[in-house]
Parts: C-alpha cells; sequence; structure tokens
C-alpha cells in the first residue's frame, strides 16, 4: 500500500486559502513553517506521519491537502 511506503505521501498548502492560523506549525512543527504569513510545507513529499494528518484536519481553512503518491487524498477527510 503506498501509504506506508517511505515518502509515501504529498503534502500541499494552498496558499489562495490559508490564512496563516499557525495551527498546523504548532501541532507539526517539524513539517510546516510559516513564510510571510503563510504556511508552506518543509517538505512536499514525506514519510507517513500522524501530526500532519492532524495538521490537515486542524486547519480552519482546509488548506492542507495530504495524498498519497497515486494522488489519493487521505486528508483532511472529503
Amino acid at each position: 500500500m503506498s501509504q506506508e511506503e517511505p515518502g509515501g505521501w504529498r503534502v500541499f498548502v494552498d496558499p489562495t486559502r490559508c490564512i496563516g492560523s499557525g495551527i498546523c506549525a504548532g501541532a507539526a512543527p517539524t513539517h510546516f513553517v510559516l513564510v510571510d504569513g503563510l504556511s508552506r510545507p518543509v517538505n512536499e513529499q514525506i514519510d507517513p506521519a500522524d501530526a500532519v494528518l492532524d495538521a490537515a484536519e486542524s486547519c480552519p481553512m482546509e488548506a492542507i491537502i495530504v495524498s498519497d503518491v497515486a494522488g489519493g487524498r487521505i486528508a483532511p477527510e472529503p
């Protein structure tokens, strides 16, 4: 299953939706940084991490999209 492979997830932050709340950087500080008031993923391709799922589910604007390398959406829940 692709979710289990190293580097098996992709993280995208939609800059048109992000309001820079910083919840993601608080929930997953090794995966997200705020740059010029907006969130950015530290790496776009990552190993599976529960903290990233928490960040995506906690984002008030649903600006964070986590998918597997095949493009299947993992978080947030549709």
